[in-house]
């Protein structure tokens, strides 16, 4: 094998053990947002009242191991991502700032259209948002990039600290009947659940208070980490990952115990809790399936090629989701157990699993990511 044949497939090899990350993220963030797909109790922050106590442990489980840890995954490798995007643009020696605004703006209108059409919970509008103040923070250091980020954790976590203090009600009057009626809109047709996803929205934009700072806290440590090419050498940075899982596993599970037993989102104490530790148990996670890749290349072949179309797969999560348990398909919603939806969501992932490695067999971009990039650079730079 030629020299430059060697470093092709060592690159290839380091991608696809980001990919894989990216789609065991997506398999995450899936477990957590098909609860609002199967029932309309949880957008209301309470429990549907026909669920027993091993539906409440499950459900429980759910909200201990991956609630509040799945999205910042996903936003870690939006900020890494970003340096690499910074490095591309560098190497062709383009202009990287109208083209990136270009792909936020698309990113935008594709998460509005996500968010009113199929899932109300979208989190791309966000990011397109967010990601406004990348380029201005691009240049800055690692340390500073870490410190900034750990700030906006602090902040957050104080102020729905001092609301818990001053015991602010999250959960309105009403909310179990409002959680039945919004179940039975997502049982409706396609209009019905198109008008719940608007009536939801101020809802909605309320949660990204808390949700939209530590996003960007996310983005943060992945600019960090792409400067310092983390996840480009997984080998090299063994001690640190190390490191992230003995500190990450016992201060983030013990957070995400207390965030869990006090109801989730519902309870601002327990929110608070997990806003300081979810960060931990999160970077332990990204450390285990890191060196998890690194080792088992069969199954990094496997779940990468979902993570190399993740924009594609996220965007197919929701329209299956809303086939399976709205009015439009099946209309399972509320008529699934805890247990019940997430084999659901285990069966989604697989099927999406075996349609990416079909896909990326055939093609260099998922569907979306090539409407994405032609949008971006205007049809150029396809191949």
């Amino acid at each position: 094998m030629r020299p430059s044949s060697i470093g092709t497939t060592v690159d290839s090899a380091r991608i696809a053990v980001v990919d894989g990350l990216r789609g065991s993220a997506l398999l995450l963030i899936l477990l957590v947002n098909i609860a609002f797909f199967s029932s309309g109790f949880p957008f209301h922050l309470v429990e549907d009242p026909s669920h027993g106590t091993l539906d409440r442990l499950v459900a429980g489980a759910v909200e201990l191991l991956f609630a509040m840890k799945a999205y910042l995954l996903f936003s870690f490798l939006f900020g890494y991502s970003f340096t690499l995007q910074l490095d591309s643009a560098a190497r062709r020696g383009t202009a990287f700032v109208p083209s990136f605004l270009r792909r936020l703006a698309g990113l935008f209108i594709l998460g509005a259209l996500h968010a009113v059409l199929l899932f109300h919970g979208d989190i791309l509008t966000t990011y397109a948002v967010l990601g406004l103040a990348l380029p201005a923070v691009r240049r800055i250091s690692s340390r500073t990039a870490l410190m900034v980020a750990a700030t906006i954790v602090g902040v957050m976590g104080f102020a729905v600290g001092v609301a818990a203090v001053l015991d602010v009600a999250l959960i309105a009057d009403g909310a179990v009947e409002a959680g039945a009626r919004s179940t039975l809109a997502l049982q409706g047709g396609f209009g019905d659940v198109v008008v719940e996803h608007l009536r939801s929205m101020p809802a909605m934009l309320g949660g990204l208070a808390v949700q939209g700072p530590l996003a960007f806290a996310a983005f943060l440590v992945g600019l960090a980490a792409g400067k310092h090419r983390l996840l480009a050498d997984v080998p090299a940075h063994r001690d640190l990952l190390r490191h992230c899982e003995r500190a990450g596993y016992p201060i983030g599970l013990a957070g995400a115990l207390i965030f869990a037993v006090g109801a989730g989102t519902a309870n601002l104490t327990g929110l608070m809790v997990s806003i300081i530790t979810a960060p931990f148990l999160a970077a332990a996670y990204a450390a285990s399936l890191l060196r998890f890749f690194q080792r088992r290349t069969r199954i990094t072949d496997v779940v990468a090629p979902a993570g190399r179309m993740a924009l594609t797969n996220y965007l197919a999560q929701s329209l299956l989701c809303v086939l399976v348990f709205t009015g439009v398909g099946l209309g399972l919603a509320g008529r699934t157990s805890p247990a019940e939806t997430l084999a659901i969501a285990v069966m989604i992932f697989l099927a999406q699993l075996a349609a990416s490695a079909w896909w990326m067999r055939r093609f260099r971009y998922g569907p979306v990511e090539w409407a994405l990039r032609a949008w971006t650079y205007g049809g150029r730079k396809l191949r």
